[in-house]
């Protein structure tokens, strides 16, 4: 194995954090988007959907950003790599994302039924196409591209579209559907939240099926057999197995599983990449290594300092965010509110802060 620094290996866990914590929040948002059209009856149970993550699906995408952009700084190589060689699939989920948002800020603009069952068609592609490449982009990165020994990717893009990095993409898309099914469960009320109950526990199955199947695969591809990242998958998928038991009974523990399937999910994925950034399906030779990749120590240094003393003020900012908007809601709690804010003065005038039954703990109700 070859040496790295000690900052080269901090920001190598740094970026992975980054990454597993954008797939954790941005996963429910994922899965939110494409169950707003179906699941939603009526414009005042789309608009419930809509808000349940309405005040926090940008700040949740912070988290891509930083990823992106710390990948940058500390390990140029990696980055120069990545985005050129997957220029197109990475283009086309920044096509998804940005309509996907625009569908967000745009689908209240007119009181048009066609103008919003095309906004929610925007937000369904744009959910699903992002989580199923998200997938097929990780399963290249760990699973061989075509690098030569300049680190210079000398494939297409068909090149990244094998089974193997379809499944991978299909197992992050039934995975991050299940997770935001249970979401909405978990944070709506009456008829939505019944209906998002009965789809998350359907979901989750080939969730566990598909996950199951990828990492075993993944696995298998690896001569000797890498057992840190065997016991994750196995967590992975124990996790997701005991939130297939546990929607049906408390929502919100069965949404701490798939959170935590998730991270172990990627923890496997990560771990299996150690030592290398980029691995090389042309020659073991021409793997990327973090010593190869990564920027200067002095760089990494100042990043370091900087990392510290902004990322806890990014974090509890965020968590801050997450509890003021924390209870849950309900068709009935619109008609005339428009926006996050309007439904929080709304329950403050009500006293609706955590009275009335509403907790905010998303319990599941009673299923029909």
């Amino acid at each position: 194995m070859e040496e790295f620094t000690t900052l080269q290996l901090i920001w190598f866990i740094l970026i992975s954090v980054l990454w597993i914590g954008y797939f954790v929040l941005e996963g429910f948002d994922f899965g939110v988007g494409i169950l707003m059209k179906t699941l939603g009856r009526d414009e005042n149970e789309k608009r419930a959907i809509l808000h349940s993550i309405g005040p926090v699906w940008d700040g949740n995408e912070v988290w891509l950003i930083v990823a992106g952009g710390a990948t940058f700084a500390a390990f140029p190589e990696w980055y120069a790599t990545l985005f050129s060689g997957f220029y197109l699939a990475l283009f086309v989920i920044l096509v998804a994302l940005i309509v996907r948002n625009v569908g967000f800020e745009f689908w209240g603009k007119r009181d048009s039924k066609a103008w919003r069952n095309g906004w929610e068609w925007c937000i369904l592609i744009g959910s699903a196409v992002p989580a199923l490449l998200w997938g097929v982009a990780w399963a290249n990165i760990i699973g061989g591209t075509p690098i030569n020994a300049e680190a210079d990717f000398t494939g297409n893009f068909f090149d990244l579209l094998s089974a193997y990095a379809l499944l991978g993409g299909l197992a992050t898309l039934t995975v991050f559907f299940a997770h935001g099914a249970i979401f909405l469960t978990m944070r709506t009320k009456g008829a939505v939240s019944a209906r998002a109950g009965k789809v998350a526990r359907v979901a989750i199955v080939p969730a566990v099926a598909v996950t199951a199947v990828w990492l075993a695969w993944t696995l298998s591809r690896h001569d000797p057999l890498e057992i840190p990242s065997l016991i994750l998958a196995v967590l992975a998928v124990v996790a997701l197995g005991t939130a297939a038991v546990l929607v049906r009974r408390t929502v919100w523990q069965a949404f701490a599983a798939t959170t935590v399937a998730i991270v172990m999910f990627f923890s496997s994925i990560f771990t299996y990449l150690f030592p290398n950034t980029m691995i090389s399906s042309t020659d073991s030779a021409f793997d990327m290594t973090l010593n190869f990749s990564s920027s200067s120590e002095y760089t990494l240094t100042v990043m370091t300092v900087v990392a510290v003393l902004l990322v806890p003020l990014v974090l509890v900012y965020q968590g801050w965010t997450y509890w003021v908007f924390r209870h849950r809601i309900s068709a009935e709690d619109f008609g005339d509110v428009k926006t996050p804010v309007d439904l929080l003065d709304k329950r403050k005038r009500e006293g609706g802060d955590g009275k009335n039954g509403d907790t905010g703990t998303g319990q599941q109700p009673a299923r029909p």
